[in-house]
This record gives structure tokens, sequence and C-alpha cells, in this order.
């Protein structure tokens, strides 16, 4: 797996103050603290009319992250606030999932659940929104979720393979042993089968 990186940090914004376009390079491009999680952030071009911008591209993809993955399926979810979805795997046929964020903002969590990793049970959280347009890379071995921080947001993502509800599993939101601080205001909304996750130490992992 190549080094954490970001890719097409550079980006046209219009300033609606100024009428001008503006190149921008965000000073705060973040890179991960868990191996094999990418965060990518695309060359957006606005103006006044609006804005445009890849989401995604092939070719860039290969060329920024060394990976080449095929995307077989492509979901598309809505939730209110404070409801938490996760953390989610199949533990065969693993789904590796590009997301983002096309309206509202979510708290997106990879998990790292690969025995042979030093980082086995370490999370990376960041902030997903239609308004920073980032996506996250959450590779096959990692267990993934995310909480709602708007009044609704609603999440896209591509995945690698098929859904295969026999071998999905669910692991805690609330493990002790990871320990995610999600920003959450109050109890989150879960459903019964996130109720039902199990703690790290008691889940099926990769080897």
């Amino acid at each position: 797996m190549p080094p954490t990186n970001i890719h097409n940090c550079i980006g046209i914004c219009y300033d609606n103050q100024t009428r001008t376009k503006q190149e921008t390079r965000p000073t705060n491009c973040p890179t991960t603290t868990r191996p094999g999680v990418l965060i990518l952030e695309p060359k957006v071009f606005g103006d006044d009319r609006g804005f445009f911008f890849e989401s995604f591209n092939e070719r860039v993809w290969q060329k920024a992250t060394g990976l080449k993955r095929s995307f077989v399926q492509h979901n598309h979810s809505r939730s209110a606030r404070n409801v938490l979805r996760g953390l989610h795997y199949q533990i065969q046929y693993p789904q590796g999932k590009l997301v983002r964020v096309i309206s509202g903002e979510v708290f997106d969590v990879a998990v790292d659940i690969r025995r042979s990793s030093p980082t086995c049970g370490k999370w990376f959280g960041t902030t997903l929104s239609a308004e920073n347009k980032r996506q996250m890379w959450v590779p096959e071995g990692f267990a993934h979720g995310f909480c709602v921080t708007s009044d609704h947001a609603e999440f896209l993502y591509l995945t690698t393979d098929y859904w295969a509800p026999e071998f999905e599993r669910t692991i805690a939101w609330d493990d002790p042993a990871i320990n995610i601080s999600w920003p959450l205001c109050g109890e989150p909304l879960l459903s019964a089968k996130d109720l039902a996750g199990k703690p790290l130490a008691e889940a099926e992992l990769f080897d």
C-alpha cells in the first residue's frame, strides 16, 4: 500500500465579494494516521453560476494513489442529525469504499481491523461535507462508519465489491477498546443491527 497522500489539492473558487476567480491551495490538506486510508480533495471550478468538478477520474485516481480498483456498486443514503451508521465491514468479499457527502456534513471513521497490522484497532476520522467536497478512501481490511453532524446528510459511496449481507459484520460503535471520539449531541440514532454490534475483542477480523 502506498504512503497516505492527497491529490488535486489545488482548486478554483469564486470570491463573491470581489467577483473574481481565485486559485486556492488548501493550507490544511490532511494526511491520515492510518496507512492505506486516503483523503482526496478534487479540483473545483466555480463561478457565479455554480461549480463543476470530477468526482472520480480513473486515471487521476490511479496516478495519485497507485491503486487499481474497479468500482462495481454505487450507494446513496440520507440520514438525519445524530444518526450513526457502523462500524460495518464484510468478512468475505471485503469492500473498499470511496465515500463523499453531497448534502450536509458527517464525521467519517475508518478502523483498522487487520490482525497483522501494527495499527489494528486504531481509528481515523475526518469531516466530510458538501462544502469541503472531500472524499475518503476506506480500503479493504477496515471497518467503516459515520455520524451525521448537520440537520441531515446525503452520503455516497463507490464500492469495490457487491453487498453480501450474509458476510456483513458490525463492530460496536462505542467499544472502549477503540475509543472513537464521535462528535455527537446526545445519544445516537442507531439501527437494530448497529445496536447489536460486537466489541472488537469478539469480532471476526482480517488476517
